[in-house]
């Protein structure tokens, strides 16, 4: 277990800037507890290969993070293995709130039940699990009636496969329709969470999906939370060789927040970054861990460095001058 004393040791390094118990809160208005910083795994089993990956759950879970978020289609099912193993070899199950989704495929979306519970049921294999903490509805699927997607929630949970439910991707109507319906008659499993893209360059959340989720009861769970890498300032000079921007799969993924307004706002991050002698990567994620009705935000770093940098945050409260600054230029 050599690897783990020196991941240990590198973590204890960072004593005097870090806690090593990350602040944990509820989703939404359910018993389930997150940790307010999420472990993603989008670039796992593909970018981030299995030394990396145990390297960065250890990192993590040692930090006091317990949100590990996942689906069944990153890296074509190979990161949920990656998991798994991980979760029997590394670190203990019960540590950890394991999340996933279903509803997206090679040819689209399906939100049939058919499809949902076959999903879920292939996602809990290869996960290694009989349960899984919370289950999320990955898009919303028109071409399915809403309450027939909706049964096979009920289904998971009622038949132990998961203990909770959300969605993610949906827009305001799309969760509030659904979270009226699932509220509407006792014995449905209400959605918990709401997983969208929130950030400092995406405020798009606020106007409908926030106040849908605060009117039925789910936490939102910010993915992105660092505009797609843009908010570290690594791209204010040019794109980085060993960025997410430099290859072919995630060019087009950044590229929408290289323009002047993005600009502005990491500017704006730096210099309060500097007034403040942190990185610019902790003032962003700082600002959108405590925005108003979020329960997590939910980082993919890259390497087991970058990991590091964002458990530094966990200690950043940012000032209200700040704050308001902040909302200001981004708004």
């Amino acid at each position: 277990m050599a690897w783990r004393t020196s991941t240990i040791g590198q973590l204890r390094a960072f004593d005097a800037i870090l806690w090593l118990t990350m602040d944990q809160r509820f989703v939404g208005r359910s018993g389930l507890s997150v940790s307010r910083i999420g472990l993603g795994t989008m670039t796992w089993a593909r970018d981030t290969g299995a030394e990396e990956a145990t390297a960065q759950l250890t990192a993590f879970a040692d930090a006091g993070g317990t949100l590990i978020d996942t689906a069944d289609v990153y890296a074509g099912g190979d990161a949920e293995r990656l998991i798994g193993r991980l979760l029997a070899e590394v670190v203990p199950r019960a540590d950890l709130i394991v999340a996933t989704k279903a509803v997206l495929t090679p040819g689209g979306k399906d939100g049939s039940r058919r499809h949902l519970i076959r999903a879920l049921d292939a996602s809990l294999d290869r996960l290694g699990l009989d349960e899984i903490d919370l289950w999320q509805l990955h898009a919303f699927d028109p071409d399915v009636p809403l309450d027939e997607t909706l049964a096979a929630v009920d289904t998971a949970v009622s038949s132990g496969r998961t203990a909770y439910a959300g969605v993610c991707n949906y827009t305001g109507w799309q969760l509030a329709a659904a979270g009226t319906w699932q509220r509407g008659v006792p014995g449905r499993a209400p959605l918990v969470s709401a997983q969208v893209e929130y950030s400092l360059v995406a405020r798009e959340a606020e106007d409908e999906l926030l106040p849908a989720a605060a009117h039925v009861g789910a936490g939102v769970l910010a993915w992105s939370p660092l505009g797609r890498g843009v908010l570290t300032g690594k791209y204010r000079t040019g794109i980085p060789a060993d960025s997410r921007a430099a290859t072919p799969h995630f060019a087009d993924f950044v590229q929408p927040y290289l323009d002047e307004r993005s600009r502005r706002i990491v500017e704006s991050v730096t210099t309060a970054a500097e007034g403040l002698g942190v990185s610019p990567l902790a003032v962003a994620l700082s600002w959108i861990r405590d925005r108003p009705g979020v329960s997590a935000a939910i980082v993919g770093a890259r390497t087991h460095a970058q990991l590091l940098g964002v458990l530094q945050s966990e200690k950043l409260t940012l000032p209200w001058e700040i704050r308001e600054a902040l909302d200001d230029v981004s708004s």
